[in-house]
């Protein structure tokens, strides 16, 4: 009985490592090619502190590190990157940063991932002059 014990404690140990490991307690995202420990990864990569994920469509995704802080930080990094590319921030409405550039309106989206990320869509023609 000692034994089937100890297999049965290892084996679910196992199982919590290749869960932790691969990130699978995480909430899938909203992007059809991409998992979980891809995004983290990239971001962790990345120099930057908002790192691009995906594109779909004409929208690119981002993910940023709230830093257990919430959505304030994560929107700070939003707006220096939109910002470096010309647009300037006008308000929050929601989960919306809206920014404006030559009579143009952009929209950022947010969505709270999980306690630690943020996802972030754009439009892609952000970076377009």
């Amino acid at each position: 009985m000692k034994k089937g014990g100890m297999i049965l404690g290892l084996f679910i140990a196992v199982i919590a490592v290749f869960v932790f490991v691969n990130k699978l307690h995480y909430p899938s995202l909203p992007i059809a090619d991409r998992s979980a420990k891809e995004a983290i990864d990239i971001l962790k990569e990345s120099e930057s502190k908002i790192a691009e994920i995906a594109v779909e469509g004409d929208s690119i995704w981002y993910i940023t590190s709230s830093e257990n802080q919430g959505v304030s930080i994560a929107d700070e990094n939003i707006k220096q990157m939109i910002s470096s590319n010309g647009w300037e921030f006008k308000e929050r409405d929601g989960a919306g940063l809206f920014f404006e550039k030559d009579g143009r309106i952009l929209i950022a989206t947010t969505q709270m991932w999980t306690g630690n990320y943020v996802l972030v869509k754009i439009p892609g023609n952000f970076k377009k002059p």
